[in-house]
This record gives C-alpha cells, structure tokens and sequence, in this order.
C-alpha cells in the first residue's frame, strides 16, 4: 500500500473512531500517533464495546 492511500485509509479510521466518540487510544495516545494497524487494533476494540 502506498503511502498515500495508508494517510486515507488512516484519516477513515480516526473519522469513525471520533464518531464513536474515541479520541484516545486505549493507552491514552492521541489518535494521530497511531500506525494503522494500531488504529485498525483500537477500531475493532471500540466497535467490541458496542
């Protein structure tokens, strides 16, 4: 995957996790500090909860 598509693909997954009113990772990070697969990881955490 290039880099271009990672920076979409990442921007998507902060999008939905601020939907679902996620602004931290669960090791209280700021969302932009994540690598995808972290941001994927913390995606699949906070769509569990529900």
């Amino acid at each position: 995957m290039d880099d271009a598509l990672k920076l979409d693909r990442k921007e998507q997954i902060i999008q939905q996790l601020l939907n679902k009113r996620a602004y931290k990772s669960s090791d209280n990070r700021q969302l932009y500090e994540l690598t995808l697969s972290e941001l994927e990881s913390e995606y699949s955490r906070v769509s569990e909860k529900v």
